[in-house]
């Protein structure tokens, strides 16, 4: 096949897209394909024209990346990609609005409200503030509505904390999504192929030292990682099921991450969809590839082939 490998673009996660692009690249090129990596630029265009390309796989991590528009270009194009399709991508990157199709299907995800910056200016600041610890009470995560990575979220456990979350927060975005905080066991869940022929990978449980954040993620030491995770036969067999159903009902394909914390009750309540998982030597969907006894680069080779059989939009 011919491949084309999309990564990097103007996104805060552009170090984290070309790290897994790379690692993509290079599992690929040592199976022998005709795979070329290409950063999201004025040039894109021209190098999908330039020869033919079978399949192009999108790493691109944050805005334009995982919100449908790099998607709905492939599609105008008429060019085979990996991954969601455009319009069920701008669902799944909104976090509030995923939570909210996730909810109306049943599937537990931690109480919200989405706050617009402007908001704070306009009502007052001290009031909304106000306001989110008479609701919610404190532990709460402030994380942007829009973005990947743990970048701009906190997890506020005193009201001294709230305002220069919010204001962390909005240097990311200009919404923010405040949930009650949920603590129990953290898992990722990978999940392969679309519809009921869907899959997961086994759940990779993270133990962190402190908040998992953007530094926690990417730079070794701070967090300890169990594949697979340590889980009773019930747990895991409750995971699966609103993993599955997750992926089923934002309708994700090809490949997706996410990620859920077990309550002490037993709920398993979703906390993020990742349509276009981190790949890189850290990143939690080659830990789960991994732990099921797959080939990292045969695995990679299967879903382009799936992607080019199913040809352009």
């Amino acid at each position: 096949m011919e491949v084309m490998i999309l990564a990097g673009g103007l996104s805060h996660e552009r170090d984290v897209s070309l790290r897994s692009g790379r690692r993509v690249f290079d599992a690929l090129r040592d199976l022998g394909d005709n795979v070329t990596l290409h950063d999201v630029d004025s040039s894109l265009i021209p190098a999908l024209h330039s020869r033919p390309i079978d399949v192009v796989w999108p790493i691109v991590h944050g805005a334009s990346g995982e919100d449908g528009s790099l998607q709905g270009l492939l599609e105008m194009l008429g060019v085979p990609y990996v991954g969601t399709a455009a319009k069920e991508a701008r669902v799944a990157w909104v976090k509030p609005v995923a939570k909210s199709v996730l909810g109306r299907a049943g599937i537990a995800t931690p109480d919200f409200v989405t706050l617009p910056q402007s908001l704070f200016r306009e009502v007052g600041a001290e009031q909304v503030l106000g306001a989110i610890s008479s609701h919610f009470g404190l532990p709460v995560v402030v994380k942007p509505a829009r973005g990947g990575s743990a970048l701009g979220v906190t997890l506020v456990t005193r009201p001294e904390d709230l305002a220069h979350a919010l204001v962390h927060c909005f240097a990311y975005g200009d919404i923010a999504l405040i949930e009650r905080a949920v603590s129990g066991i953290e898992v990722a869940v990978a999940v392969l192929g679309e519809g009921d022929d869907a899959r997961t990978l086994p759940a990779v449980e993270i133990v962190c030292d402190g908040p998992y954040d953007y530094d926690a993620r990417y730079n070794p030491g701070r967090v300890e990682y169990f594949a697979p995770a340590r889980l009773t036969e019930l747990q895991a067999d409750a995971v699966e099921r609103a993993v599955l159903a997750s992926h089923r009902e934002l309708g994700l394909r090809d490949l997706s991450r996410i990620d859920v914390i077990i309550a002490e009750d037993g709920t398993v309540n979703v906390i993020d969809i990742n349509v276009a998982p981190g790949l890189t030597e850290v990143s939690l969907f080659p830990q789960a590839v991994a732990a099921a006894g797959l080939d990292l680069g045969q695995l990679y080779r299967e879903i382009l082939s799936r992607a080019a059989a199913r040809g352009a939009a």
